[in-house]
């Protein structure tokens, strides 16, 4: 370390805000935060940076062992578990453990705001805030759901709105919709009494009114259907206007629906595709039918726009619904069954929607809420009450856990069974335990040899593990950045927000995939098949694959992996070109866990630099990167970088393969800091898997902060470790990293805080 770290790394100079004249490698759990970033950089090799003198790469090793197995030693005998703050339910897991309570889907993003982020993640429990107006949501979001879950025999008129995204194409068959018709919109909507309801259905226009589609002199048909049975059949007369009694709006007759969730569609009959008109259409700012066709450009065919649904009218009671039947599990034969019928469906509620059994503080409490509601109306009406109030409860919307009486501050202890079993289904499913594992945790089977994992393998053989794709490995790989990025149309003519949406499934799809097959997660970098519709396989260049259903394909060799799907190469561009720094920064934040250094101030952008040169001729990205880098202040953190974004330079900002930019031959080449040569995907993905190491500690770290609601500290790194060398003696395979991490002290344990409480 004298002869090679402390000349940058001393208290004058502090490269990277780091001094290690005072660090003893001897005793280096004295100083475990700062071994810690020693150890990062050691095991990515960027340390001794290129360029300077380095010690053998043996002699590294051993150093990095070293520090690693003195840090990990006093860790076993001395475990740090951490703490968090109670959580709080975030919008995801309010809307599933919904759900699950009440066998009902609700959007609840029309009551709740959207949740900060944190390391990534919306569910870490020191950045949630509750504020009066978020409170006021859950009060919205429980009105609305209480009355859709019980059913309404009073619900008045109202109407609600579906948009058609502004991008969707509508030349091609929407999943949800009867086959034999194109475009429209397919919902699922629940109705909260039996009655009668109408549809409305509002047109594209064009910016003089007329109907968008009529320049082709024929009159179309749209399908009104509910649960794939056709309801009603619109004629669409081409010469209708905005200026016309009904505008551009079609509405079907009064039809009688029950109440419950029903899927609904309307669609247009499909047809030959007719005349292609490159100049007029309904959205303004992309070519959303663009190569549809008989030629390139936008269809002019009609589009919609609206879905409207109103109502009840006539409304004649409210039949079974899947709700209905998990809410009112007993029925008062007389009025002096009332109050033990309400009691046992309080009760039952209470214990799953608190995710332990309810004592009779609960049921009291809201059986006050039941009483107020029966006053001058109905057993339902009181129950609904109830529901409502359990739906708004803190025991409901944040997930409390007990410290054992006694506990002093500071002080690690292990979570009781009940808060282990919560914290392990809000880990793989994203929602409350079910009755099978909160019945094994109140018989101690969780702390039984096998048990754990038992319920682990169970859990994760069951659909709802999907959220482990939607939820953690989309905020992981920053899946949501992809719909932020708007290629330019004119030079992307196959990109719409379809398409950045298909992307997002894509990678869901994949990492689902090693889930349900428990595969080794290296094959996140390596596997030779994804997920295409034919959006999708249009611009991969994929045969055979018609339609908007997913299905699962082999790709060529640049394809393979994380690395070749569109969600990881346009989020990673800007709307006229690529970015190979952006790329780059993306692989070294996402995938090695080492993000690199904010730029110096007063150093220009590269989209700052001219992207034409002094003789006209325009810049390929790799040649404007040149000049760029021709800045000192910015060479170092380049040099490391680029190479790794420059690898990516084939494909284009929406994915697609090339082999030219701006004129110019891509050039994939490039040097990685360790030295390795790169000419293209394959190359940078085994360079990546000669860092395998630090990939896979990289997801360990990710996947354990998701699972415990909080930021990772230098203090996990302990367990990190061990999860790593456990999940290598089983192939890395996910359910290894999964089980390892519910076994771990951080999932486990938790530590006192300054002033005991027991909550309930």
């Amino acid at each position: 370390m004298k002869q090679y770290c402390v000349g940058c790394h001393n208290d004058k100079g502090k490269a990277g805000g780091l001094s290690l004249v005072s660090f003893d490698p001897a005793h280096a759990e004295r100083q475990a935060d700062v071994a810690e970033k020693m150890i990062r950089k050691l095991r990515l090799g960027m340390m001794p940076p290129p360029g300077v003198r380095r010690p053998p790469a043996g002699t590294l090793n051993d150093l990095t062992s070293s520090l690693e197995t003195r840090i990990d030693t006093v860790a076993l005998l001395h475990p740090t578990p951490g703490r968090r703050t109670f959580q709080r339910l975030n919008r995801a897991e309010y809307q599933r453990a919904v759900h699950d309570l009440l066998d009902l889907d609700v959007d609840v993003s029309a009551f709740l705001p959207p949740d900060t982020v944190s390391a990534g993640f919306d569910n870490v429990a020191d950045v949630q805030t509750f504020s009066p107006t978020l409170m006021e949501g859950y009060l919205r979001a429980a009105s609305r759901i209480s009355g859709l879950a019980a059913g309404d025999r009073n619900a008045s008129a109202s109407e609600t709105t579906f948009k058609v995204p502004r991008t969707q194409s509508q030349m091609i068959h929407i999943d949800g919709t009867p086959w034999g018709t194109r475009g429209g919109i397919a919902v699922l909507h629940t109705f909260p009494a039996d009655g009668e309801y109408t549809f409305r259905i509002m047109l594209h226009g064009t910016p003089t009114g007329q109907l968008f589609g009529s320049v082709w002199s024929r009159n179309e048909q749209l399908e009104v259907s509910i649960n794939g049975e056709r309801a009603a059949l619109l004629d669409i007369d081409y010469k209708i206007s905005e200026t016309d009694k009904n505008g551009l709006n079609l509405t079907t007759p009064r039809i009688h629906i029950k109440a419950g969730p029903q899927h609904l569609a309307a669609a247009f009959i499909e047809r030959s595709e007719g005349p292609i008109d490159d100049l007029v259409a309904p959205i303004d700012y992309t070519l959303a039918d663009t190569e549809y066709g008989d030629a390139a450009g936008l269809t002019a065919l009609p589009h919609v726009r609206d879905f409207s649904i109103t109502g009840p009218y006539k409304v004649t009671g409210v039949s079974d619904t899947p709700s209905r039947r998990k809410i009112f599990i007993c029925r008062p034969t007389g009025s002096g069954d009332e109050i033990p019928c309400a009691r046992k469906i309080v009760q039952n509620l209470a214990g799953d929607a608190y995710r332990r059994p309810a004592n009779s503080e609960d049921v009291e409490s809201l059986m006050e809420f039941y009483g107020e509601g029966r006053k001058g109306r109905d057993f339902e009406a009181g129950v609904k009450a109830a529901l409502q109030a359990l739906l708004a409860s803190p025991k409901f919307v944040f997930r409390f856990e007990s410290t054992p009486a006694g506990a002093k501050a500071g002080q690690p202890y292990r979570l009781s069974d009940l808060d282990l079993a919560s914290r392990l289904s809000f880990f793989i499913w994203q929602s409350g335990p079910d009755a099978e594992l909160r019945k094994v945790a109140a018989a101690g089977g969780l702390r039984l040899p096998g048990g754990l994992e038992k319920q682990v393998r169970r859990m994760l053989a069951d659909p709802r593990a999907e959220s482990l794709s939607t939820r953690f490995a989309s905020q992981w790989l920053r899946l949501q950045d992809v719909e932020k990025i708007h290629p330019d149309a004119l030079l992307f003519p196959s990109f719409d927000n379809g398409l950045a949406e298909s992307y997002k499934k894509e990678t869901e799809l994949f990492f689902n995939s090693i889930v349900r097959e428990d595969r080794n997660i290296l094959d996140l970098l390596t596997a030779d098949f994804t997920y295409v519709n034919e959006r999708i396989a249009r611009v991969y260049r994929l045969p055979n694959v018609i339609g908007e259903t997913f299905r699962r394909v082999t790709v060529p060799d640049e394809r393979r992996g994380l690395l070749g799907q569109g969600s990881v190469l346009m989020q990673t561009s800007v709307a006229d070109r690529t970015s190979p720094v952006q790329r780059g920064k993306w692989i070294m934040e996402v995938l090695l866990g080492s993000p690199p250094p904010p730029p110096p101030p007063n150093v220009p952008a590269l989209e700052d630099t001219k992207g034409v040169a002094e003789t006209g001729k325009l810049l390929s990205t790799r040649e404007r990167m040149e000049e760029h880098r021709k800045n000192p202040a910015c060479t170092s953190c380049h040099r490391v970088i680029d190479p790794l974004g420059l690898a990516l330079e084939n494909f284009d900002v929406v994915g697609a393969w090339r082999i030219k930019d701006n004129g110019a031959a891509v050039d994939a080449n490039g040097v990685l800091y360790d030295g390795t040569r790169m000419a293209g995907p394959a190359d940078l993905r085994q360079a990546l898997l000669a860092h395998s190491d630090s990939v896979i500690r990289n997801f360990t770290e990710n996947l354990m902060a998701y699972a415990i609601g909080r930021r990772v500290e230098y203090y996990d790194q302990p367990s990190i470790r061990a999860i790593v060398k456990r999940a290598a003696q089983n192939g890395n395979r996910l359910s290894s990293f999964v089980l390892s991490i519910a076994n771990s002290a951080a999932f486990q344990m938790s530590t006192a805080e300054a002033v005991t409480t027991t909550a309930q």
